[in-house]
């Protein structure tokens, strides 16, 4: 039964003796194989050139399946020109104003030309127009829109009407009434572009 025994040196099978290195010197005494750094980097080529054809392969036959889907080429599906040579364009008011007054016969919904301020301070313009003066609202029935202060006022003096108490069952262990918590705020609340705007004009007043 053979016996493996770790003082013992290590012989290869043909009975030589492992040869013994010298590393006094603390470093190699022999060159490295040329052979082997030969087969790597053969073997690195191959497999790039692999890759790089299988690559051209799958592109080519992409393209060719959206050629089929897409059909033949016209000049509206020839390469844009690259606009970056024109370069920065002067700013022109008139050329502005025009192209708004163009956008303005386009049919709703219309996209915004810039980000949008402008509009949200119109609409709250149009909204103080009828929150704050009489407007009519079915002036063929005669009814009409009243200033939301003058509301305010009317409620205050004649009261909101009270829904009739509702008996409610008794509460169960644990449970409690609700209690409705006052708003922080009215729900409308300018934006920072339109407080700029109010500065600028009280600026100007102030000027004037």
């Amino acid at each position: 039964m053979p016996t493996h025994n770790s003082n013992e040196p290590e012989k290869f099978e043909s009975g030589h003796e492992p040869e013994e290195v010298d590393t006094s010197l603390g470093y190699e005494r022999s060159d490295v194989r040329v052979s082997g750094v030969v087969v790597f980097l053969t073997a690195l080529a191959v497999f790039v050139a692999v890759v790089g054809a299988l690559s051209y392969g799958v592109g080519k036959a992409i393209d060719a399946h959206m050629n089929r889907e897409d059909g033949p080429r016209s000049k509206w599906a020839s390469q844009s020109p690259d606009v970056r040579q024109l370069g920065n364009l002067a700013s022109n008011p008139e050329m502005q104003n025009k192209v708004a007054e163009i956008t303005q016969s386009f049919p709703t919904p219309r996209l915004l030309t810039d980000d949008g301020n402008q509009d949200v301070a119109d609409l709250h313009a149009r909204e103080d127009l009828l929150l704050e003066h009489y407007t009519w609202a079915d002036e063929a029935q005669g009814k009409v829109r009243i200033p939301i202060e003058r509301a305010m006022e009317l409620i205050a003096q004649r009261g909101l009407p009270v829904a009739p108490a509702v008996e409610h069952a008794p509460l169960l262990s644990g449970d409690h009434e609700p209690e409705v918590a006052v708003p922080l705020t009215s729900g409308f609340a300018r934006t920072g572009y339109e407080l700029e705007q109010e500065q600028v004009q009280k600026v100007e007043a102030g000027r004037q």
